[in-house]
């Protein structure tokens, strides 16, 4: 049995992070069901931003962050789309949102609203900078709320240099599992006091703690951004090899590991020098740039997976700095469950996997996005509307049914 099977979820979400948290609920065993406006997700048509194609039948841009959903639009703006909106929370343990505040208590669907009339419902919100502050009601997107006022622009940029181009949602992915994390444990804690809990999280406040290091040793002089010259341990950095790829080095405990290496790239000349093989002398003498220089020619002379065998044998932590395409050919991946495969009208296609598992049960299935729509009938039924009354709100335009992306 799956760890959410029998929980219900109504996910009324856009773009990335709050809606990727409904598709891991899913694959948890959750029945969600997403609520979408009658001009639909944008998350739809961001296959164009990611260069991927964005049809009904193959939109991996959407299906990242929607599979394993069931889909109704309703136009809560009219009273009767607003009714089956009530109906199906009524019936949910699980409200999932990233709509504004300011917007949902307009519509009633706020925290202290829905709290009132369904005391079990645990009501979720993916906000950009939180709910107080002068920022409290700005749009939130991942670049902005987590890349940047987050500080991950800003701390991870090799000094010098323009910040990084990350991929779409890179904040947004990592945020969906606090979200989810929140949620689990707003469940949980139901079961104990039998009621309901309000979960919040922000892309600022996501971004910020997974920088604690960072946020943590500014304080004491551990400047950001940095060079990657000025490193207090030059066996702890990137370096590019002869065929111009790139391999992190990770071995922290220099003053140990210094001599290993050095006879490992060929620089046995260097084996206990005076200015380089202890790491707070060598800082001292602000001889970090010379090591890494001497790094970078010698590690230059290697190809990549020559430099990454030579390390790996003599127990050095080392690994490619890999690119996706990469990925899609790694063992460790496929051996793990790390992305899956899905059968497109294109070809068979790959995408990443939630990294939770669970002992107790199989891998779980993936079941791609369908059109906008797909399941309002059905769903509406489920919830004890019979077809005269589906027919009228249809008609109406409270509800609407499946509708093609082109």
């Amino acid at each position: 049995m799956k760890p959410l099977e029998g929980v219900r979820v109504v996910d009324l979400t856009t773009f990335l992070a709050a809606p990727t948290t409904a598709r891991v609920l899913g694959e948890w065993g959750a029945d969600v069901v997403k609520v979408e406006s009658p001009k639909g997700d944008p998350g739809r048509t961001q296959g164009a931003v990611f260069g991927m194609p964005y049809e009904d039948d193959e939109n991996l841009g959407f299906d990242m962050s929607n599979m394993n959903k069931r889909f109704i639009t309703l136009n809560l703006k009219t009273e009767k789309g607003l009714e089956v909106m009530h109906r199906l929370l009524a019936d949910a343990d699980v409200f999932i949102t990233n709509i504004r505040s300011k917007s949902l208590a307009k519509l009633g669907l706020n925290y202290e609203t829905l709290s009132a009339k369904y005391p079990k419902l645990v009501w979720a919100q993916c906000l950009g900078y939180g709910e107080k502050g002068p920022e409290k009601d700005s749009a939130g997107f991942d670049v902005t709320c987590y890349m940047a006022r987050g500080g991950v622009f800003g701390t991870t940029v090799n000094k010098g240099d323009a910040p990084m181009i990350p991929t779409n949602g890179y904040g947004d992915f990592q945020v969906s599992m606090c979200v989810a994390s929140g949620i689990s444990a707003a469940l949980f804690n139901r079961t104990r006091t039998g009621r309901g809990e309000k979960v919040t999280v922000s892309l600022h406040h996501a971004a910020v703690f997974m920088l604690s290091t960072a946020v943590v040793s500014a304080q004491y002089g551990n400047k950001y951004p940095k060079s990657r010259f000025e490193v207090i341990c030059p066996t702890n950095n990137v370096y590019r090899t002869k065929d111009d790829k790139l391999i992190a080095m990770c071995a922290p405990e220099y003053d140990r590991d210094y001599n290993k290496v050095m006879k490992l790239i060929g620089r046995g000349d260097l084996v206990g020098h005076p200015d380089y093989s202890n790491c707070d002398h060598m800082n001292a003498l602000h001889k970090n740039a010379e090591v890494v220089k001497i790094f970078d020619e010698a590690i230059g002379q290697f190809n990549r997976a020559e430099i990454l065998k030579i390390f790996k044998e003599n127990d050095v932590p080392c690994e490619a700095c890999y690119e996706p395409l990469d990925m899609y050919e790694d063992e460790q991946v496929w051996a793990n469950g790390v992305m899956t495969k899905l059968d497109c009208p294109s070809g068979e296609r790959c995408i990443a996997t939630n990294p939770v598992k669970f002992g107790s049960y199989a891998e779980p299935s993936y079941k791609v996005s369908s059109a906008q729509g797909t399941d309002t009938v059905e769903v509406m039924k489920g919830i004890g509307y019979s077809e005269s009354e589906i027919r009228e709100y249809l008609t109406e335009g409270a509800v609407q049914g499946k509708k093609a992306l082109k």
